[in-house]
């Protein structure tokens, strides 16, 4: 199964299913940015959880298997930019603020924010095409300021 959506997510064509594929590839990101600082730590799982359940509607189960899905996912990804393009091509711009506001919701999860979380939040803003000022306004708007 993870080889079918590799392939469709790491190839030339465009996939059949983006809003399948779009899913996976959200999940995946979500957990590349947790593993950002190299250390994966439970309450981002925990975030990466309730954020995969709040935008598909889905019980706590789903959501874990959805992340497990992205796990698996993440760990085949070489890069970043064939997770984002997937959700760029897939997603307008106002819903990938809203992706940029989950992503900060896991960076800031365990109170760490730290360089290597910093430098993938900014390549990951500039490759979904979100500019500098969304992604510090949806920043704030994560740490209710």
């Amino acid at each position: 199964m993870f080889a079918e959506l590799f392939n469709r997510l790491m190839g030339p064509e465009p996939a059949e299913d983006r809003q399948e594929d779009y899913r996976h590839a959200l999940a995946a990101l979500l957990v590349r940015c947790a593993r950002a600082d190299e250390h994966l730590a439970p309450v981002e799982l925990d975030q990466i959880d309730r954020i995969l359940g709040q935008r598909y509607q889905s019980g706590p189960e789903e959501a874990k298997t959805l992340r497990g899905a992205g796990m698996a996912l993440e760990e085949e990804a070489g890069d970043t930019v064939h997770l984002t393009r997937v959700i760029k091509e897939a997603v307008p711009y106002e819903e990938r603020i809203g992706i940029v506001e989950a992503l900060w919701s896991v960076v800031l999860a365990d109170d760490d924010r730290d360089q290597e979380e910093n430098a993938f939040l900014r390549l990951t803003v500039k490759l979904l095409g979100v500019n500098d000022r969304d992604s510090g306004l949806a920043r704030q708007r994560v740490q209710g300021l």
